[in-house]
């Protein structure tokens, strides 16, 4: 595929291949594509669950280890198995969901989410603890890896660009206020209740999901599923330009995104002297950046084109970066500033290249969606291990990790062209 220039012509094709796309889109699906509130927060919901379950237990770290008898270092083994179980099943639930369609998927995959988080919450040892992490996360990764998916059912052109955006701001909101959840109820009612929350709040999510939506992927639509098939499917998207070029830089911004929250406490706690409070406050304060730009994305899209604004996305996190190698190591204000303009960059192209990625895949868009899910996360554990390494500057080190990740991903997204309308 060539490279299209970004001149004014290849803008106005951004808004208008994609909008063109909507009006041939099928019929054949019974779910509603009125892009209501109710439908946003089940979309929200879903693929919020995931990040909600990582970060929430967070702040109870030390009473884990002191409650399971372990040192709080070995609790990591709670999070890296999380991360490794989800990017597997990704792959797995989202060919299923192509085939069975989605409702099979995101109900079966809430309530195994919820049976993982009762298992963590009733665990006495590290290793019960890790099986019900395993669990939880072979549960959620359906639901987070088919709300793309089910927004590709639902909605074509602007309004599936608006509702990827709207949808990761409640992806943004998750890992930004649930430290302050989980804290509170650490201090209330014990590091178990973050567990018992999680199921209650899968419970809730399964209900809502049934009521207001429903299947939304037509049986006419459905493609039989074997391994070879998923295989040469996932290979073909991998081979195919139109996804692998958006995707690389959508997987690189969201493993920035995921090296941040898990460097943020080393610089900020570590270097500066913030209290755990604090930090959570500070997470909860950085939503709203990302809430900022993910409402601002679509509109800018619709007037100057899809990729233009992501390119401008990609560029401003670049900065943000750059920023945080510059700052002087004990500046909070520095970091603070640095952190911003990467995270307002990273709100511009996440949601708009999510949308040129799966545009073209309509009949594969919960195969596409997986491999998506798979990267990011396979991205978000390469940057958290690379900003993890022994560093008396800890802050510039997240500023290379970003840089670095985003001009890579620059890189790739030069070489994409304005979306054409999708196979439906």
């Amino acid at each position: 595929m060539q490279n299209m220039p970004a001149d004014a012509g290849a803008n106005a094709a951004d808004a208008a291949s994609l909008t063109t796309s909507s009006t041939t889109s099928s019929t054949t699906s019974a779910a509603p594509r009125t892009l209501s509130g109710s439908t946003l927060a089940m979309l929200g919901g879903l693929a919020a669950l995931g990040a909600l379950a990582t970060n929430i237990i967070l702040p109870a770290f030390p009473a884990m280890g002191a409650s399971l008898g372990v040192p709080v270092a070995e609790l990591g083994a709670a999070l890296s198995s999380f991360f490794l179980a989800f990017a597997i099943g990704q792959l797995v639930a989202g060919p299923l969901s192509d085939r069975w369609g989605r409702q099979p998927l995101v109900l079966g995959g809430l309530a195994i989410f919820i049976a993982g988080s009762l298992i963590c919450a009733a665990a006495d040892t590290l290793g019960m603890l890790i099986a019900g992490r395993v669990v939880q996360a072979f549960g959620v990764c359906a639901a987070s890896v088919l709300s793309r998916a089910i927004a590709r059912d639902l909605f074509d052109g602007a309004a599936l660009a608006r509702a990827l955006a709207l949808t990761m701001v409640a992806m943004a909101a998750a890992p930004g206020f649930s430290p302050l959840i989980g804290s509170a109820l650490d201090s209330w009612l014990g590091w178990r209740s973050a567990f018992v929350a999680l199921a209650v709040a899968g419970a809730a999510l399964a209900l809502h999901y049934r009521l207001s939506t429903g299947e939304t992927h037509a049986p006419d639509r459905r493609q039989a599923v074997s391994m070879g098939k998923v295989v040469r499917g996932y290979l073909a998207l991998l081979a195919d330009r139109r996804f692998i070029l958006s995707a690389g830089a959508v997987g690189l911004m969201t493993g920035n995104t995921f090296t941040f929250f898990a460097a943020a406490p080393r610089v900020l706690m570590g270097k500066l002297g913030l209290s755990s409070l604090a930090l959570g406050l500070f997470f909860a304060i950085t939503v709203f950046v990302v809430f900022a730009a993910g409402f601002l994305a679509p509109r800018l899209a619709k007037s100057h084109g899809l990729r233009p604004v992501a390119l401008s996305g990609i560029l401003i996190a670049a900065a943000g970066g750059a920023a945080l190698m510059a700052v002087p190591a004990t500046s909070l204000a520095g970091f603070v500033g640095g952190i911003a303009v990467f995270l307002f960059g990273m709100g511009l192209v996440n949601p708009l290249a999510t949308a040129m990625t799966l545009q073209p895949f309509g009949r594969e868009a919960g195969a596409a969606s997986a491999l998506l899910g798979f990267l990011q996360m396979f991205c978000a554990a390469l940057g958290t291990a690379l900003a993890s390494l022994p560093s008396d500057a800890p802050a510039r080190l997240l500023g290379m990790v970003i840089a670095t990740a985003s001009l890579l991903g620059l890189l790739l997204f030069l070489q994409t062209r304005s979306p054409a309308p999708g196979r439906k």
